[in-house]
């Protein structure tokens, strides 16, 4: 692809920046030059490559997505200058939210069956940072260098190219991290040191997750029953209760924990019972559900009567969680029957 001259690890696939996950909202000055907080968009992180005639999207696996998001390839053409490298999220919105599932099926359906999903769940693009613009590498600027030529850029922009908001206002940032997650999906806040070069490969950014308590059903565990190591989470898919193979409804997985602590471990063994016949998961469970690269782990089946309180983010897939929750506390006051129904959508 000709066009302007790009440094070899711009040109694609691009080493992407990350961030390393903490519990609360880091204060104005807790990052070098002052804090800078943005939406974490709960999509496909990609960068986007302008070159020639042409642009090439690149996943943060370093795959290429370029076949499977013409339309904002399309959009990035036309409105994007040759030589510039854009570091964002790839998102699709769905009556309102952000939809995992629906980049999930962009990424499932053959690339010449892709237009057909353009229509009726059109894919947007947010640029929340710049690596190159004219072939020039900015990724030795401070952050506000890059965020202020990235807002220059993006002025005569329409959608789908979009710009991430952006404040230095930790009040403004506390009230995005409250409102949007039950407004449009959002996963919580990413924040960045103004002063900070980008630094690829690296977790120097920080996120937070806004986590809301929800209770669950533990139909099983990894570990021994005596000694849980993890909850296996699980709800009846029309909220039906009772024991395994209860005729009223399937149960189904939805997630799972982090590891528990000791203390966790205890209170959790003293109220399980191996299941009998009729649990209906399998014997092992694989943690790719999640996100994970091991193998299959072996399953303990309990009878699915306990419920748990857990606290979870916002992402969800196809109705599950997507990442590790936390589990809180076990609720003896309610029984399997008093959790809403599972839905997949």
């Amino acid at each position: 692809m000709s066009g302007v001259r790009l440094p070899t690890d711009l040109a694609g696939p691009v080493e992407l920046e990350l961030a390393r996950a903490v519990e609360e909202i880091p204060g104005p000055g807790a990052l070098p030059g002052g804090t800078r907080y943005e939406p974490k968009f709960d999509g496909f992180r990609a960068c986007i490559v302008r070159r020639g005639d042409g642009a090439r999207i690149w996943s943060r696996q370093r795959k290429e997505l370029t076949d499977r998001f013409p339309d904002v390839v399309k959009a990035a053409v036309r409105q994007v200058p040759d030589g510039v490298v854009l570091d964002g999220e790839l998102v699709i919105l769905v009556d309102g939210r952000l939809s995992f599932d629906a980049l999930q099926r962009r990424l499932v359906t053959a690339p010449a069956k892709v237009r057909g999903l353009i229509a009726s769940s059109p894919a947007s693009y947010v640029a929340f940072d710049l690596l190159s613009t004219a072939g020039v590498d900015l990724r030795p600027q401070r952050w506000t260098v890059r965020r202020t030529r990235l807002e220059v850029l993006a002025k005569g922009w329409v959608p789908p190219l979009q710009l991430s908001p952006a404040t230095g206002d930790v009040d403004e940032a506390r009230e995005w991290f409250e409102v949007l997650p039950g407004a449009m999906g959002i996963e919580g806040l990413v924040c960045k040191g103004a002063a900070s070069r980008y630094a690829g490969g690296r977790r120097e950014w920080l996120k937070v997750k806004h986590r809301d308590t929800r209770e669950v059903i533990v139909g099983g565990v990894v570990g021994p029953i005596d000694r849980p190591e993890v909850v296996i989470a699980g709800l009846y898919r029309d909220g039906a209760g009772g024991g395994a193979g209860d005729a009223g409804g399937e149960l189904v997985v939805v997630g799972r924990t982090t590891v528990l602590t000791e203390s966790q471990s205890r209170e959790l063994a003293a109220v399980l019972t191996p299941a009998g016949p009729g649990h209906p998961w399998p014997d092992e469970i694989t943690s790719y559900r999640w996100g994970g690269r091991d193998s299959k782990k072996p399953l303990t089946k309990v009878e699915p009567l306990v419920v748990a309180e857990v606290a979870a983010d916002a992402a969800t897939q196809a109705g599950q969680i997507r990442h590790a929750m936390r589990f809180v506390r076990t609720r003896p006051d309610l029984t399997p029957g008093d959790l809403p129904a599972f839905s997949a959508g």
